[in-house]
C-alpha cells in the first residue's frame, strides 16, 4: 500500500488535483500496489487518518511517499514524525518513509522536457 502524501490547499482543484495524481500513480503501478491520497494539513484525510486506514484494512506495509518538491521543515521534519508515530501506532505493520519526490534525479529530466516544450513552442 502506498500513501502518496501532499501538503493540502484550501484551493479544492489542488487537492482535487492530488486525488488524480495518486489515481494515475496507482495505475502506473500496475497494481503492484494501491495508492492512497493523504495531505498534510489543509485537507483530508490527513497523513496519520491514512496510514490507520489502511493499516486497518490489513495492510502488511506502507509506504509513505512524500509529494514534495524542496526539503524544508516538512520533509525534513513533520512528515517524518507523523510517519513515525503512525508506526508506533501500528508496530504489527511495516510502516516506512520514501524519498521526497524532489529529490528524486529524474526531476531535472521532467524539469528539463517542460523548457524545451516551451522554448520550441
Amino acid at each position: 500500500m502506498v500513501v502518496l502524501a501532499a501538503h493540502g490547499s484550501r484551493a479544492s482543484e489542488a487537492n482535487e488535483a492530488h486525488v488524480a495524481m495518486a489515481a494515475a500513480l496507482r495505475d502506473a503501478l500496475d497494481g503492484a500496489a494501491d495508492v492512497v491520497p493523504a495531505f498534510l494539513e489543509l485537507a483530508e484525510p490527513s497523513i496519520g487518518v491514512a496510514i490507520d486506514q489502511v493499516a486497518g484494512a490489513g495492510a502488511a506495509r506502507v509506504i509513505v511517499v512524500a509529494h514534495f518538491l524542496y526539503p524544508g521543515r516538512h520533509v525534513t521534519e513533520h512528515v517524518p514524525e507523523i510517519v513515525a508515530a503512525a508506526a508506533a501506532r501500528h508496530p504489527e505493520i511495516q510502516v516506512e518513509l520514501a524519498g521526497a519526490s524532489g529529490s528524486a534525479p529524474e526531476m531535472v529530466g521532467l524539469l528539463a522536457g517542460l523548457a524545451r516544450a516551451a522554448l520550441s513552442g
